[in-house]
C-alpha cells in the first residue's frame, strides 16, 4: 500500500503517453513562484508574524468549504467553534473534523488538505478519527517552531504576491505595519491589499448610510452628495494604491451595470443613502456603481474584478447568528450580455483597463463570457471560481474557454482563498490540470511541445501578473 496520502501523477492524463507529455510540461511549471493577486487572508499574520494557535483555528474555522460540509451533515456552528473569537476547545473541534473527514472523499478540499497534511506536516497516515490525536499533537508542535511562523511559510511556499481584501474602510495599518518592518523574503516581499468597495456601494449592507458617513470622515468629503461621494472613494482608492495595491473586487449579486445621467444617479444615491430605496432602485445603484468603479480604474489603473451570480448569505439563520459569509453563498444563473453592455459601451474599447469576469454559471462560458473576453480589450476571464475551482471544473474551463477566447484572455489562476495552508495546494492543482489540457492538445498535434511549455508557463505564472499589473 503506497503510504503517501498524494500520487506524484495526481490528476495528470491516464493515458500513458499523454502522462508522459504532462509529467515534461509540469516539470516546467512546478518550481515556478506562486502569484496570488485576489484571496482573503489576513495581513495581520505577517505583520505580527506570530505563531498559529493550533490546528483547529488554523485549518478548520476560517475555512467554509471545510465547516458547510460538516454543516450539511448534522454538525453544528457551535461544535465547529464557528462564531467563537477563540475556540474553547479546539482539540475537540478537530476530532469532529476528523471524524468527518470521509464527506470529502472526491472534492477539492481533500487534495487540498491531504497537500498540506503531506508535503508541509509530514503526515502519511489518512485523517481519521483513529488518527485524530496524532495529527493534532504533531501539527500542533510544528506550528510552535520558526519555519512554520506565516512569513516562513510564505517564503517556503514560493510566494512572490500575496493580495488581501480589505474594506474601503479600513485603516490597513497592518499593511503599513509589514512595509515599516524591513522583512523582505527573497528580496521582495509583496503583501498587497485590494480594494473591496462592497460595504459602501452595497445598500444592502447593514449601516449602509453609517458607512458612508464614515467614509466621509476618513476622507474629509460631504458624502451626503453624489459629488462627495465619488470623491470619497477615489481618495480611499488612491489610500490603497499607495500601499501597493493593484486591483479591486466587487461581489455584486449581478452583473448589471448602468450608465445613468449625473442628475439621476444623484437622486438615486439620495433615496438610496436616505433608506427609502427600493429593491429593484438598490440593484440599479449597484448597477451604477460598477460603471462608476469602472471609470475610476480608467482614471488610476487599477484592474477590476466582477464576481457576480452568488446568493450570499442564502440561510437566513446562520447569517442572523453569525454575520456574512458563513458558507450559505448559492450560484444562481447569470446573464453577462445584456448586463454588461451599459458599461462596455461606455469602456469596453479603453484597452488601458483591465476587467476581470468571474463565474459561478458555468453555462454562460462558452455562449458569453468567452466570446466577450475574446472580443472586448478589456475583458478577461478569472479562472473558475468558487464551486467550480475543481479539477473537473478547472478543466471543463479550459474546454469551454479555449476555443473562443484562447489561452491570452484569461488570467491564470488566482487561489481566492481564506485557508492559507491550502495556498501551495490549489496552485499546484490547478498548473497539473493545465498541464493535463496542454498535453492533450499536443497528443492531438494540435500544439508543438514548444508551444505547450511556453503556455504552461504563461498560465502559472506570467498572465496572473501581466493581468493584475504586478
Amino acid at each position: 500500500m503506497n503510504p503517501m496520502l498524494i500520487d506524484p501523477d495526481r490528476l495528470l492524463p491516464a493515458e500513458p503517453a499523454t502522462r508522459t507529455m504532462a509529467r515534461r510540461l509540469y516539470a516546467e511549471v512546478s518550481h515556478l513562484p506562486l502569484v496570488s493577486p485576489h484571496g482573503h487572508t489576513q495581513a495581520g499574520w505577517f505583520a505580527r508574524n506570530e505563531p498559529f494557535p493550533d490546528p483547529a483555528t488554523l485549518l478548520v474555522q476560517p475555512d467554509h468549504y471545510i465547516f458547510r460540509m460538516l454543516y450539511s451533515q448534522g454538525v453544528s456552528m457551535e461544535d465547529m467553534g464557528i462564531g467563537q473569537p477563540m475556540i474553547e476547545d479546539p482539540r475537540k473541534v478537530w476530532r469532529i473534523f476528523a471524524s468527518h473527514y470521509f464527506l470529502f472523499r472526491g472534492t477539492p478540499t481533500r487534495i487540498w488538505l491531504d497537500f498540506a497534511f503531506q508535503e508541509l506536516f509530514g503526515l502519511e497516515k489518512r485523517l481519521s478519527e483513529k488518527t485524530a490525536d496524532m495529527y493534532f499533537d504533531t501539527i500542533s508542535e510544528k506550528l510552535r517552531q520558526p519555519e512554520y511562523l506565516p512569513r516562513a511559510l510564505y517564503e517556503r511556499f514560493n510566494l512572490e504576491v500575496l493580495a488581501t481584501t480589505d474594506s474601503p474602510l479600513d485603516a490597513l495599518a497592518e499593511h503599513k505595519a509589514i512595509r515599516e518592518s524591513g522583512w523582505k523574503a527573497r528580496g521582495n516581499t509583496r503583501i498587497l491589499p485590494t480594494f473591496r468597495p462592497d460595504p459602501v456601494v452595497d445598500p444592502e449592507f447593514a449601516g449602509f448610510a453609517e458607512r458612508i458617513a464614515q467614509l466621509g470622515e476618513q476622507s474629509g468629503e460631504d458624502t451626503a452628495t453624489w459629488r462627495g461621494y465619488l470623491k470619497a472613494l477615489a481618495k480611499a482608492r488612491a489610500r490603497f494604491r499607495a500601499l501597493g495595491c493593484t486591483a479591486t473586487d466587487h461581489g455584486h449579486p449581478s452583473a448589471q451595470t448602468a450608465d445613468l445621467p449625473e442628475a439621476e444617479a444623484a437622486k438615486l444615491f439620495e433615496k438610496v443613502a436616505a433608506g427609502r430605496a427600493t429593491a429593484a432602485e438598490q440593484e440599479l445603484f449597484r448597477a451604477q456603481m460598477l460603471t462608476e468603479m469602472a471609470r475610476m480604474s480608467v482614471e488610476d489603473g487599477l484592474v477590476m474584478q466582477i464576481h457576480p451570480g452568488s446568493v450570499r448569505n442564502h440561510n437566513r439563520k446562520i447569517f442572523e447568528r453569525y454575520g456574512r459569509d458563513m458558507g450559505a453563498d448559492i450560484p444562481r444563473a447569470i446573464n453577462y450580455v445584456d448586463a454588461l453592455r451599459p458599461l462596455l459601451d461606455r469602456f469596453g474599447n479603453e484597452t488601458g483597463l483591465t476587467i476581470i469576469l468571474f463565474m459561478l454559471d458555468e453555462s454562460t462560458l462558452s455562449r458569453e463570457l468567452a466570446p466577450l473576453a475574446g472580443h472586448y480589450p478589456c475583458l478577461r476571464l478569472g479562472p473558475p471560481w468558487w464551486f467550480h475551482d475543481s479539477p473537473e471544473g478547472m478543466m471543463r474551463f479550459r474546454e469551454l474557454v479555449t476555443e473562443t477566447a484562447g489561452f491570452y484572455n484569461t488570467v491564470g489562476f488566482n487561489d481566492d482563498t481564506r485557508a492559507f495552508l491550502s495556498i501551495p495546494a490549489r496552485h499546484d492543482v490547478a498548473r497539473r490540470v493545465d498541464c493535463a489540457f496542454l498535453a492533450r492538445l499536443v497528443a492531438e498535434h494540435r500544439l508543438e511541445e514548444d508551444e505547450a511549455v511556453e503556455v504552461a508557463r504563461d498560465l502559472a505564472y506570467g498572465l496572473a501578473k501581466k493581468a493584475y499589473r504586478l
